[in-house]
């Protein structure tokens, strides 16, 4: 990969599907290059074609956030970049903490709070030296509310949502934004079925009787709306929930 010296660059994490590729989507009709990463390279590259063919500027590249040599690599191909978009993550699981499988829980703090900080660390010289960088952290209502049977989600989310609370305080003063976009109730092709373990019929039930949750695309909309603020504006946490959904516990379905 060659460098890179633009400022008008993008890096989307967890760019393969859902809420990480509407945001791709957004940013790029926003115009901004657009670098794709996530660990499926079929599903990014074609992304990329596609962004490509609409006349957007795009680039995929395969990256594993929580291999800390990999990210450094992909790192220095870039002098200077605008927004950075920590995406990659998920759950794993609905067990209570007395029958949580440690290994799931070991995995989602390793891809939510170890990714994002491997790839903030690695990428913020470059966000700092274009004058105008923004570090964006997709975290989640459970980092705002604990539910029964998230313990270990929920124990990621918060650390997350620390991560960008206390990374906005300790480099105030720079020219980079720090914000936390934390969505609630999200239909997506992969969330609840990866959590489930494949399982369709766990997956169907998170949604049942909810007749319009968040989309990838309402959320991607969002963090578009956040970035392309005017630089002195800062959107230091957005939480975004279907109406449906009063909180984390509280959901209206129909029967």
């Amino acid at each position: 990969m060659t460098a890179v010296a633009a400022t008008r660059i993008a890096i989307v994490t967890g760019a393969s599907s859902g809420i990480g590729a509407a945001t791709a989507r957004g940013l790029a009709a926003a115009g901004y290059r657009v670098v794709l990463t996530a660990r499926r390279k079929d599903r990014i590259e074609a992304l990329a074609a596609e962004l490509t063919d609409a006349g957007h500027d795009a680039l995929a590249y395969a990256l594993d956030v929580t291999d800390r040599e990999a990210v450094d690599t992909f790192a220095t191909a870039f002098k200077k970049i605008a927004v950075l978009v920590n995406n990659a993550g998920g759950a794993l699981g609905a067990d209570s903490i007395a029958t949580g499988d440690p290994a799931d829980w070991r995995q989602m703090y390793e891809t939510n709070v170890i990714g994002t900080l491997n790839v903030t660390q690695a990428l913020l010289p470059a966000l700092t030296a274009s004058g105008d960088g923004t570090v964006v952290v997709l975290s989640s209502t459970a980092g705002h509310g604990t539910y029964e049977g998230g313990g270990g989600y929920v124990a990621a989310k918060h650390a997350e949502h620390v991560l960008a609370e206390t990374l906005r305080l300790e480099i105030v003063g720079t020219p980079v934004r720090v914000i936390e976009i934390a969505p609630g109730m999200v239909k997506t092709d992969g969330f609840a079925l990866n959590r489930f373990g494949g399982d369709a019929d766990k997956a169907a039930k998170v949604y049942a009787g909810v007749a319009e949750p968040l989309t990838a695309d309402d959320v991607a909309d969002t963090i578009t709306w956040a970035v392309t603020r005017p630089p002195h504006v800062n959107i230091d946490l957005l939480v975004v929930r279907p109406r449906a959904q009063a909180s984390n516990t509280k959901v209206h379905r129909e029967l």
